[in-house]
Parts: structure tokens; sequence; C-alpha cells
């Protein structure tokens, strides 16, 4: 089932009280990045992070699941995306963990 898009939109909405959140379109669904680094997908309408260790640690209740068939990686899924306080936390804290967006390389 692909994400509907006001399901896309109010996680959207939600995340961008805490910053910089962009998400690219794949296959009906979505990937999310915040501050140009990607942090999770929203799929089957359920907005779902990547499990580095400050979201395990700050969010260690909150389900885990394979956001599409497919997968190799269970990813924390988030329910509560509304609490903005928390949600700033988790983001700013898995922001210094994940890599830098690769450089892109112009073709020739």
């Amino acid at each position: 089932m692909a994400t509907s898009k006001e399901f896309h939109d109010y996680i959207v909405e939600n995340l961008r009280k805490i910053g910089e959140v962009s998400t690219r379109k794949m296959m009906g669904e979505y990937c999310v990045y915040y501050q140009n680094k990607l942090i999770g997908d929203i799929c089957d309408n359920c907005l779902f992070l990547k499990p580095t260790e400050s979201v395990l640690r700050m969010m260690p209740d909150a389900e885990r699941d394979y956001p599409y068939e497919g997968s190799k990686t269970q990813m924390v899924v988030v329910d509560d995306v509304e609490n903005t306080e928390l949600m700033t936390e988790v983001l700013n804290e898995m922001y210094k963990e994940l890599p830098e967006p690769k450089k892109k390389t112009k073709k020739k």
C-alpha cells in the first residue's frame, strides 16, 4: 500500500516545526531528509527512522519493523510525531550520528 499524500503532508508539517525537512518520492513511498541527511522513510502510512544509537536510546519501547518488503534493515516506527520536544531531541542527536551526504559529481 502506498503512502497517502495526506499522511505524507501530516508528517512533513510536524517535522518542519523542528527544522529543515524534505522528502523524495520513491516508488509510491518517501525518503525523509533532515538538514540534507537521510533519516528514514515514510512507507505504508508510517514514519520509520534509522535505528541509530540515539534513536534506540531515546525511543527504547518503539516498535521495530521493516519499512518495505525486501528491506534488510528493521527501522524504528514513530507513533508520536506530534511530540515536538521528543522529535527535536531525536532528530538533532540522530543528525550528529549520520554521515555527511555524499557530494554529487557532475556528469560530463
